[in-house]
């Protein structure tokens, strides 16, 4: 996984380009549930960026659920997500469409057009909750 991180000079935030690389991966199928994914400082030194931009990236993913960090363990891919109370699931659902748009918006994209190509690739993959 490591060899396939890259950085572009696109505007988007270092951080959110590495989020979004793991996130892909996983959402993908490339990083398995139980999966351990690289140390931050491995991050940070493949990629050539401070650690707290990895560190600022691992903290974000871990709070969608996708990862979760044991200290003096590693990072691992969550099995399952913990069941979220509704209001807290409508919160998150809303900030991750927002965070979609931002980033469809920052690609020149059409929010609509990902937003059918995320449903496309739900079903393909069998994705249910």
């Amino acid at each position: 996984m490591l060899s396939t991180l890259r950085i572009e000079d696109n505007g988007v935030p270092i951080y959110v380009q590495i989020r979004d690389q793991f996130l892909g991966a996983i959402g993908s199928g490339l990083l398995r549930p139980g999966a351990r994914l690289p140390t931050m400082r491995e991050v940070a030194v493949a990629l050539k960026v401070d650690l707290n931009t990895a560190r600022h990236a691992y903290d974000e993913l871990e709070q969608t659920g996708a990862i979760v960090i044991v200290r003096a363990r590693g990072t691992y891919v969550v099995d399952k997500p913990p069941p979220l109370d509704s209001a807290r699931q409508a919160k998150k659902v809303e900030g991750l469409a927002h965070q979609v748009v931002a980033l469809a918006v920052a690609a020149g994209l059409d929010p609509g057009d990902v937003a059918q190509q995320v449903i496309r690739i739900s079903k393909r993959q069998g994705v249910k909750k």
